[in-house]
């Protein structure tokens, strides 16, 4: 009989607030690349779907990150390749972020207000998208443990 491994409550969490986060961030490129064309045409437009991107893909990096170190050591939180993987892809994330803040610094097709407003409104978006993904989960006090007796 094989059982199935035992995950962390977390899952069901994280899997909403990337759910939650790719609504919000379409939301925000959408009304950003409006505002940022009507500001400063083409770049501002760029700038707005630049920095909506950027925003989504540092909130999904963290919650993959997470959801995949659950996998792979199979729900035990306290191994070190569950933080080896989570804090790999947080310093990934930001020499990303570094890389991308300076190669577009200088680049004729970005507005960098337009880019630096967008980014702004699209991590805060993020922590509400994580905030209300964590209050609307349903998750048990005790649900990564096996009473006795039961099977």
């Amino acid at each position: 009989m094989t059982t199935t491994p035992p995950r962390s409550s977390a899952a069901p969490v994280l899997r909403l607030s990337l759910l939650y986060g790719a609504a919000l961030f379409a939301a925000i490129a959408v009304v950003g690349s409006v505002v940022g064309a009507l500001v400063s045409e083409l770049p501002g437009l760029l700038s707005a779907l630049i920095g909506a991107g950027m925003g989504f893909v540092f909130l999904a990096v963290t919650a993959a990150s997470i959801l995949l170190a659950d996998r792979i050591t199979k729900g035990d939180l306290l191994s070190p390749v569950f933080f080896a993987l989570v804090l790999g892809a947080w310093l990934l994330k930001f020499v990303v972020f570094l890389v991308l803040v300076f190669t577009l610094r200088e680049a004729s097709f970005v507005d960098p207000v337009v880019l630096f407003v967008t980014l702004v409104i699209a991590v805060l978006g993020g922590l509400v998208t994580d905030l209300v993904a964590v209050s609307r989960g349903r998750v048990p006090y005790v649900s990564d443990i096996t009473l006795p007796g039961s099977s």
